[in-house]
Formats: C-alpha cells, structure tokens, sequence
C-alpha cells in the first residue's frame, strides 16, 4: 500500500499545481503504478478527483464565484450520462479505452501548449459566440433555452467522459464555458469544479451500482495521500510560474499520452 500512498502524493501534487484538470493523469498512474486495468484504474481516480473539485467548489463558494443555477443544471444532465460512459468503459477492449484516453490526454496536452493564442483569438470572437450571457444589473445568467441547452449539453458530455475514462471533465467544460459564455474566468473555474464535484461523486455512485469493485483500503489510502499532495502542490504554486507550470504539465501529458498510444497499438 506504499504505492497508493506515493502515487496519491504525485497526483495531489499535481492537482495542487494545476487545478482539477491535473486530475487526468489519476488514471495512467494508476495503471501504471499498480498494475490495474483501465476500468479498475477509473472509478478509483475519480475518487481523488472528486475529492479536489469539493475542495475548490467550497472555496468558489464562498467567495461567490461559483454560478450554482448552471452548475446543478449540467450536473443533472450529466449524472445520468456516467451510467452511458461506465457501460461503454466495461464493453470496450483494454487496449480501445487506452488509446482513447491517450488521444484524449494528447488533445488536452496539445491545447494547453497553444492556450495563450487561442485566449486572444478568443477574446476578439466572444462577443460574436456567447450564447450564455450574464446580466450586468444581476450578476446572474439570462436564462433562455439556447443557454439551458448549451449547458446541459456540457454537462452531458463531462457527464459521458467521467464514467468512461475516470476523469472530471474540467478540460471539456472550461474552454466551453469561455467559448460561449461572458462568465469570468474565475467564475468559470469555481463552476467547473463543482460540476466536476457533483457529476463525479454521482459517478462514483452509478460505479458501485453497477458492481463495479473498488479496493477499499487502496482508494482511501490514494485518496488521502492526494489530499495531502495537494496541500505541497498548492504550497509549491506560489512559488513557481504559472505559465512554466502549464507547459511542463503540457508536456507531461504529452508524453504519457504518446506511451499510452504505443502500448495500446502494440498490446494484445
């Protein structure tokens, strides 16, 4: 149980450093660190994961950050498309899940190298593509069905990725959230985290629902030991670049995404 112990610390770290999306590379480490497949590796991850978002969510909370209409409204579709993503996670070969979640770390990887370009085309574009408006009088979205279904959309499609790769789903909402909506940045992070809270922890319940067996004594442990590296990694991202952060965790999925392509075009 040394391991739980030592990969929960790496990937708490992780998540310290860079927030949920960090949260991705729950599952290769797990693979790789303990020798479990994919549909063992994913529940587990998301376990951790889970434990991250509350964290942050309560904070966004507190400080008003988070817009909670939208975030149960993508939580409420979402839930039930985790039950969609698990089914398809538990029929699909090993060596299919891990090539499709190494081409999913390879986009997210590939997208945080090229942010800053996309933040400033962005910015000229917003106001041509915001679907989702928030009223300057109220601080609150205008609600219209465009808007309600653009986020349920979201929340459906986060909904699908976490019960099929073990993963939160932050790097699909938060370029959405920016793409479509006038919500601030902080806003959309602290939204982001509670969705990813609320979506996953009902992940974690279809899991077990579905007979899905999770290590009790192994997933306290990574739990907690990613608890605890997320307490360094906060500690340590005070002290180091945002922007040297972000291309060195680019980098990293990169490369384990590449590894995990390889193994899955070359394994049996």
């Amino acid at each position: 149980m040394v391991i739980s112990l030592i990969l929960g610390i790496f990937v708490g770290t992780v998540l310290g450093l860079t927030g949920a999306g960090g949260g991705i590379l729950a599952v290769p480490v797990l693979v790789a660190g303990m020798g479990w497949s994919m549909q063992q590796a994913a529940p587990v991850a998301l376990v951790a994961v889970v434990g991250g978002a509350v964290i942050g969510a309560l904070e966004g909370l507190r400080k008003r950050l988070v817009r909670y209409r939208a975030a149960i409204l993508m939580a409420v579709t979402g839930v039930p498309f985790t039950a969609v993503g698990l089914h398809v996670a538990q029929v699909l070969p090993q060596r299919w899940l891990m090539g499709l979640f190494g081409i999913t770390m390879l986009f997210v990887g590939v997208r945080l190298l090229m942010q800053r370009h996309e933040v400033a085309s962005m910015s000229l574009e917003v106001s041509m593509r915001t679907v989702g408006r928030i009223d300057p009088k109220t601080g609150r979205f205008q609600w219209s069905w465009g808007t309600g279904f653009l986020l349920g959309s979201i929340g459906a499609f986060a909904g699908f990725l976490t019960g099929l790769l073990g993963v939160g789903g932050g790097f699909v909402i938060v370029p959405m959230l920016r793409r479509f909506t006038n919500v601030s940045m902080h806003g959309v992070v602290a939204t982001s985290l509670m969705v990813i809270a609320l979506v996953g922890t009902g992940g974690i319940v279809v899991a077990l629902t579905y007979g899905v067996v999770m290590p009790v004594k192994a997933t306290v442990l990574f739990a907690l030991a990613t608890a605890l590296g997320m307490v360094v990694g906060r500690q340590l991202s005070s002290r180091l670049s945002g922007h040297h952060v972000q291309r060195g965790f680019a980098v990293v999925l990169i490369t384990v995404a590449i590894g995990l392509v390889i193994l899955a075009i070359f394994s049996r």
